[in-house]
């Protein structure tokens, strides 16, 4: 008895697993790409949405200054408001979020500044490098390390060169601010300091774009520029015509990457001038976090999650619509 009641789970069990092995053998290429996406998914959502709404449900908190709790009593959209407003002291916020009076201590203003700037000269130098090292030439494999190598320099080491670098009395960058007319300290203000950070940062991530628009430049199918050549195009009209449509997915989702990396910069401010001479949104976290006002660091954590997600919405409504145009 006990043998025909196992050899029946058994053939149950084996029952299940052949449709189960049926039904994924019937799904879609499309259906099977996000089954198989539903493992990091889950690990997505335990190691970022749920540190998102815990952080969401602080800042709707008052700050507990007396340090007994982490968070205070409930106020709603409180923090959101007084932040907005500008209703918060410079102890509750060392920075301000948004002045206008005072664009360039303005932890928003700034942050976007630096953004705009620093991707699109990022973009625009990546695409020509990574147009260099399309073609076939000597010493493309020694050109291509060459680019990398200020890539791979550590952040803080990246900091402190372009710290000596305009240092007075050290680095020869301070004769070559003062021909522009600036301040022979140009670390210490945040309108001089700023295009000082956003150099650097050009600096280094250019390798990044021009590695990331490389990839999609060697995915062009070579013989269109064949039948471009036989029809007297240009080089220009092969690039308006063929490369630029081709590589631009490839663009967008490189522009995506580094407009999250450049919208969250922290480390780049800190090592080279500091937070306090040119705030930041990731500055404003940590500066007022480390006061113990959790309520208020995690309204201003939230706004900048909620500006990140707008942009990159708009990139991939972007991509969708160019994606459908291109089918």
């Amino acid at each position: 008895m006990a043998t025909e009641q196992s050899t029946e789970r058994g053939a149950q069990s084996g029952g299940a697993y052949t449709r189960l092995v049926r039904w994924v053998e019937g799904l879609s290429e499309a259906a099977f790409a996000y089954l198989l996406l539903v493992p990091a998914f889950l690990v997505l959502a335990v190691i970022a949405f749920w540190p998102l709404v815990s952080t969401f449900n602080m800042s709707l908190h008052a700050d507990s200054i007396s340090g007994a709790a982490q968070i205070g009593e409930f106020v709603g959209f409180e923090n959101y408001v007084n932040l907005l407003t500008g209703k918060l002291d410079t102890v509750a916020l060392p920075q301000p979020f948004l002045d206008p009076t005072q664009p360039f201590q303005s932890a928003l203003v700034v942050t976007l500044i630096f953004t705009i700037a620093s991707v699109f000269f990022e973009t625009i130098i990546g695409f020509g490098q990574a147009l260099v090292l399309d073609q076939d030439f000597r010493g493309r494999r020694w050109v291509r390390v060459a680019i990398i190598i200020p890539w791979a320099v550590p952040i803080v080491i990246q900091g402190m060169i372009f710290f000596l670098l305009f240092q007075p009395g050290i680095g020869f960058g301070v004769d070559i601010v003062q021909a522009l007319g600036m301040s022979g300290t140009p670390l210490v203000d945040s309108a001089e300091a700023l295009p000082i950070l956003i150099l650097a940062d050009v600096w280094k991530t250019s390798a990044f774009m021009a590695l990331l628009i490389l990839a999609g430049l060697q995915s062009v199918d070579r013989s269109l520029y064949d039948v471009a050549k036989v029809a007297g195009a240009s080089r220009w009209q092969q690039f308006k015509m063929i490369t630029f449509p081709l590589v631009l997915p490839t663009v967008i989702v490189a522009v995506l990457f580094r407009t999250i990396d450049a919208m969250r910069i922290y480390g780049l401010i800190e090592t080279t001038s500091s937070c306090t001479t040119v705030p930041s949104l990731s500055c404003l976290v940590v500066s007022t976090f480390s006061t113990r006002r959790y309520g208020t660091a995690s309204a201003v954590a939230f706004v900048t999650a909620a500006i990140i997600g707008i942009v990159v919405s708009f990139y991939i409504v972007k991509y969708w619509r160019d994606s459908q145009e291109g089918i």
